[in-house]
C-alpha cells in the first residue's frame, strides 16, 4: 500500500555546488533532516478570462502563466551543516580553508554585486519525496530570501529559510494514454517501465487506471491487480466492459527513475544546544578576534537574527522559459530581537546616545578531530538600539531590546564561520 506519512517526506539540496546559471539545475548533493512541516510548495498561476466578453456572464477559459515556489525550510534542532547552507546562499559569498583532520572552515560574508547578469544571489537545486511512493519534485533555481536565526532558552539552536523558485519543476509522474478495446484484460505501456524491483512495488506506483465508456463517454476507474516488470510494462486489469469496440485509456504511474529522482544521503552532525552559546555584547571585532564587551548569561532570555534579502522573481520579456529569468535584491535588511533581565539601563542608554555597538555570537559543539570542534559564529560589527521597552516578566523587570544592523565600511553587516567535515557550500 502507497504511503502518504509526511514522516517518509526527504528533502534533497545541492547545497555544495550552486546552480551554474539561473535555472539550469544542479546535481543534488545532500539530504537534509527538515522539521515534519517543511514543504516546498509549487503554486500555479491560472488566470481565467474574466475581463473578455465571452457572451456568457461567468469565465469561460483558464489560460496557464505558469507558476512560483516558496516554502520555508526550517531546523529546530539545528546543525552547523544547516547555518552553512542556508545562509551561504542568503548571503552568497563562501571562502573554505582545511581545518585539522578532515575539517573545514567556512567564511560566509554578503556578497557584494551580483552573481551574474540574472542574479543577485546563488541559487540552488531542490528536490522533495513526498510519502513513500507518492511523487518526486524537483524544483530548479531555489532563492534563500529570509533567514530568521533563534536562540531560545532550555532548547536547541532554530534556524528558517523562507524559499523563493523561478517556478521550473519536474515531477517523476506520468501518465499515459493509448487505446485498447473496452473488454481487454491487459494494458501495456508502450515505451515505459514502471518503477519497482517487486511485483508490490510496481503495483502500488500505478496511481489509477481509467477508462473512456464508449456508451457514456464518461471516464470511469479501472481496477487493476499486477503490473509486469521490465519495458515495456504489462498491466493486468479486469475488463471493463462487454463489448470489443476500440476506446482510450489513461494510466497514471511513476516511469522507472533514473538521474535526480534517486535521494542523496544525509550528513549527521550533532544539533547546537543553546547551552552551548557564548554570547559577547559591546566589543569590537578586528578581523580575526572579539575584543572586549560583556558576556550575556543568566540575564539572556532569547535572542532571535532577521535577515532580509527583499528578493523580487520576475519574467521578463525575452526569457523564453515560461519562469521567471531574474532575480534580484531590492536591497539587505536585518535586525536583532533580545529579550534580557533590565539589570541595568546599560541598552536604554545606547538607545539614548544613538551610538552603536558590536555583537559576538559562538555556538561550540563536540570535537569532529583533535582540537577542532563542530562550531557556529555570528560576527555583526556594527548595531544600534532602537527600541527597549520595559516589561514585566516572572514578576522581574526585563526589557525587549530592538537592534538594527548597520554596515560597517570594514567589516559589512555580518559574518558567519561555520566549522564542520563538508568540503564546500555553494562553490
Amino acid at each position: 500500500m502507497r504511503s502518504f506519512l509526511a514522516t517518509h517526506n526527504v528533502l534533497a539540496v545541492s547545497a555544495r555546488q550552486r546552480e551554474t546559471a539561473l535555472n539550469v539545475e544542479q546535481e543534488l548533493d545532500t539530504s537534509m533532516l527538515v522539521d515534519l512541516n517543511s514543504v516546498l510548495q509549487y503554486r500555479a498561476l491560472k488566470s481565467p478570462n474574466r475581463e473578455e466578453m465571452t457572451g456568457r456572464e461567468e469565465a469561460d477559459r483558464l489560460d496557464d502563466l505558469g507558476g512560483v515556489v516558496s516554502g520555508t525550510l526550517s531546523f529546530s534542532r539545528a546543525q552547523p551543516q544547516h547555518f552553512a547552507f542556508l545562509l551561504a546562499y542568503a548571503l552568497g559569498e563562501v571562502e573554505t580553508s582545511a581545518l585539522g583532520g578532515g575539517g573545514f572552515r567556512h567564511s560566509i560574508r554578503p556578497l557584494a554585486g551580483e552573481v551574474d547578469v540574472g542574479r543577485s544571489n546563488p541559487s540552488f537545486t531542490a528536490a522533495m519525496r513526498f510519502g513513500r511512493q507518492v511523487m518526486k519534485r524537483r524544483f530548479a533555481s531555489c532563492f534563500i530570501d529570509q533567514i530568521r536565526v533563534e536562540l531560545p532558552k532550555n532548547g536547541w539552536a532554530k534556524i528558517h529559510g523562507v524559499i523563493k523558485g523561478t517556478g521550473k519543476v519536474a515531477d517523476n509522474t506520468w501518465v499515459a494514454e493509448l487505446s485498447a478495446p473496452f473488454n481487454t484484460d491487459t494494458l501495456t505501456l508502450s515505451g515505459y517501465g514502471v518503477e519497482g524491483s517487486q511485483a508490490s512495488e510496481r503495483l502500488s506506483n500505478v496511481q489509477a487506471v481509467q477508462v473512456k465508456n464508449p456508451m457514456s463517454g464518461a471516464w470511469e476507474e479501472v481496477n487493476y491487480s499486477a503490473v509486469a516488470a521490465g519495458v515495456p510494462a504489462l498491466i493486468t486489469i479486469d475488463p471493463p466492459g462487454g463489448s470489443g469496440e476500440m476506446t482510450s485509456y489513461r494510466v497514471y504511474f511513476i516511469p522507472v527513475e533514473s538521474g535526480w529522482m534517486t535521494m542523496p544521503s544525509k550528513v549527521s552532525e550533532p544539533p547546537l544546544l543553546v547551552s552551548e552559546i557564548q554570547v559577547n555584547l559591546g566589543g569590537r571585532w578586528d578581523g580575526a578576534a572579539f575584543l572586549g564587551g560583556h558576556l550575556l548569561s543568566a540575564e539572556l532570555h532569547s535572542l532571535n537574527w532577521i535577515f532580509r534579502n527583499h528578493l523580487i522573481l520576475e519574467t521578463t520579456p525575452g526569457g523564453g522559459t515560461g519562469y521567471a529569468n531574474r532575480a534580484f535584491r531590492t536591497g539587505r535588511e536585518q535586525k536583532l530581537e533580545m529579550d534580557r533581565d533590565f539589570r541595568d539601563f546599560l541598552m536604554a542608554r545606547h538607545l539614548t546616545d544613538n551610538d552603536t555597538l558590536a555583537l559576538y555570537i559562538r555556538a561550540q559543539g563536540p570535537e569532529f578531530a583533535p582540537g577542532c570542534n563542530y562550531q557556529l559564529e555570528l560576527v555583526f560589527p556594527r548595531l544600534a538600539v532602537t527600541a527597549a521597552p520595559i516589561k514585566i516578566g516572572q514578576r522581574r523587570l526585563a526589557e525587549e531590546i530592538s537592534l538594527t544592523v548597520l554596515e560597517d565600511e570594514e567589516y559589512g553587516s555580518v559574518l558567519a564561520y561555520v566549522q564542520n567535515q563538508v568540503s564546500s557550500y555553494a562553490a
